[in-house]
Parts: C-alpha cells; sequence; structure tokens
C-alpha cells in the first residue's frame, strides 16, 4: 500500500471486505433459490440455517461496509454520524419486537 494516507488504506481495506461479502452473499443467496426448487440444503440443518442467517443479514452487513468505505473519504463528521446511524440499527437488531413489527414477520392479531 506503500506511502498512502490512512484513509486511503482503510477505505482500500473496507472496498476489499465489501467485494468479499458481496460474492459470498450473492452465492449463498443462488443457493438459498436452487434450495427452495429443489431442496438439498434442508437436510443439513445447521448449513441451512446458517445460510439463512447471512441471507437476512448479509443485505444490512454490505450496506454497512460500502458505507463505512464511503463515509471514511468524506470528513469525521459525515463519518461519526453514519457510524451512529449503524450502531442504532444494529443495536435495534437485538429487540425482537421492534425488529418484527418493522419487517412484519410476525402478523398481529
Amino acid at each position: 500500500m506503500g506511502n498512502k494516507p490512512w484513509k486511503q488504506k482503510l477505505s482500500s481495506v473496507f472496498d476489499i471486505i465489501g467485494e468479499i461479502l458481496a460474492v459470498v452473499y450473492v452465492l449463498v443467496f443462488a443457493l438459498l433459490l436452487i434450495d427452495a426448487q429443489w431442496p438439498f440444503l434442508q437436510n443439513v440443518g445447521w448449513l441451512y440455517n446458517t445460510f439463512k442467517v447471512i441471507w437476512m443479514y448479509g443485505g444490512f452487513v454490505i450496506a454497512a461496509i460500502v458505507g463505512l468505505e464511503a463515509m471514511v473519504k468524506r470528513n469525521f463528521f459525515l463519518f461519526l454520524i453514519f457510524a451512529i446511524l449503524l450502531a442504532v440499527c444494529v443495536i435495534f437488531t437485538f429487540f425482537p419486537d421492534t425488529y418484527e413489527n418493522l419487517l412484519g414477520f410476525i402478523p398481529a392479531d
């Protein structure tokens, strides 16, 4: 990486991580779609559950990495705002009622 400023180095790291995660996410999503038509993953419960978790949270993780990559190039104030918003999103995923109400996983009676 030579004499690049730290912001460019960090941006490069986020770029590589984002690219790898995007490929993994698309691969997992494709396998889950194929499995929906011709079940083969459901026979291996732990793998199927792992893929479902990756499918559920993968988009958020990729968006977070790409957002961090974009914000590290900007001023610190914008990076801080993005980091706080990201933290709010992550914290609310630990409150099942709020998260389920947002996504509508459980129908209301």
